[in-house]
């Protein structure tokens, strides 16, 4: 008898692990490899959250299970964000809801919302695990189509009219992974209207809402008038404040959505550890001095990048915001071709667009988490190499 569930047999293979096992039989091999891949910030968490954290687990009653939703503090310090950052007013014991990590809040999103079968609009390019979670639950995923040529806004005239009248959710990313797509006021706005025209749930995925640059800000879909009737956002602080591994985030907005969620949860997890809730809300209570700076990195890497990459012939949009940069594979290539042509001939690795979905073929992302020194060793690496060679399929 299988050991072995149907729905992860038919689970597609994550790319960035077979990638990382790559990368590990080239540095068997003495190689230094580069690993632009996964969007993983090697910068530090800010001291005084390290400290928030040390302190807070120095208290026993600190050690034990946090209450489902997420301790108050960390509730309530989301709901100051909002407020400060958007002028959103929440209320935190309803339309705020802790998560460990936003990524384990999409999957858990897809069990308490959707039933088998039902339909969810996602963006293509995007996020792999949006459609791997849809399928877990048994949903069906439907494309919502993204293009360079309109700025990755969605293209809801693409999609055909009865799967927008099956849709029971749609979901949207801004600053985008893997296009680094930024969004304005309007753009939430017309999602919005579209959800209530068919009836959907919206999720916004905002993981990448506080690294911006160039001045811009990033709104919140939460700003449009009466989006609470049907719509939630999620966030996290993994690469605002460098806290990926510390594995914290939160779920805001309709407070029916956010009560089935936190059943679903409650049933799972106990929430995460209290220290790391409570270090949390020292960093959305803070001055965002160490956001900015964070932010002031990754654009003076994107800026190297963007650069070298246009010395190389290579286009990319200059973005405003996230921690990657989309560019174009050269003629010639496919993504994948391209990529394993940068892995196994200069020791970088990359993400090749097709990673992302059918509409990221031809793409390739790559993730500014390496020092500029790093980054100019990527530079002259890429020159070193022949770019032309190589069939598109």
């Amino acid at each position: 008898m299988p050991f072995v569930s149907d729905k992860v047999k038919n689970l597609p293979p994550y790319l960035f692990a077979s990638f990382q096992r790559k990368k590990k039989e080239l540095e068997a091999n003495g190689v230094d490899v580069i690993d632009l891949g996964i969007g993983a910030p090697d910068l530090p968490a800010p001291s005084f959250v390290v400290d928030r954290l040390a302190e807070e687990a120095k208290h026993t009653t600190n050690h034990r299970y946090s209450t489902y939703s997420g301790c108050a503090e960390f509730r309530e310090a989301v709901a100051e964000f909002y407020k400060s950052a958007y002028d959103v007013d929440l209320d935190p014991d309803t339309e705020v809801l802790a998560l460990i990590g936003s990524k384990e809040g999409i999957a858990n999103l897809m069990h308490a919302v959707i039933n088998p079968g039902d339909t969810v609009l996602v963006p293509n390019p995007g996020y792999p695990a949006y459609r791997t979670a849809v399928q877990l639950a048994g949903g069906v995923n439907a494309t919502l189509p993204l293009d360079d040529t309109n700025g990755y806004v969605p293209m809801y005239e693409q999609v055909d009219k009865g799967v927008m009248n099956r849709a029971k959710m749609m979901l949207l990313n801004y600053p985008g992974n893997p296009t680094a797509a930024t969004a304005e006021f309007d753009t939430f706005l017309e999602a919005v209207t579209r959800a209530a025209e068919h009836d959907m749930l919206l999720v916004h995925d905002a993981a990448y809402d506080m690294i911006t640059f160039n001045g811009y800000k990033a709104p919140s879909v939460l700003q449009v008038p009466n989006a609470k009737e049907r719509a939630i956002e999620l966030g996290s602080l993994s690469k605002s404040f460098n806290m990926t591994g510390w594995r914290i985030g939160y779920a805001v907005g309709n407070a029916e959505v956010i009560e089935a969620l936190a059943t679903l949860k409650s049933n799972i997890d106990t929430s995460q550890f209290l220290p790391i809730q409570k270090a949390a809300a020292a960093a959305l209570r803070s001055d965002f001095s160490a956001v900015e700076e964070h932010s002031r990195v990754y654009q003076a890497r994107m800026e190297k990048l963007y650069s070298g990459f246009r010395d190389l012939g290579i286009y990319a949009d200059k973005p405003n915001g996230t921690i990657f940069l989309w560019a174009q594979v050269p003629d010639g290539y496919s993504s994948m071709e391209f990529a394993n042509k940068l892995l196994y001939e200069a020791g970088v690795i990359v993400t090749p667009g097709h990673a992302f979905g059918s509409r990221g073929e031809g793409y390739f992302r790559v993730a500014l988490t390496v020092d500029e020194k790093r980054l100019d060793e990527v530079i002259t690496r890429m020159k070193r190499l022949d770019i032309k060679e190589g069939t598109r399929p």
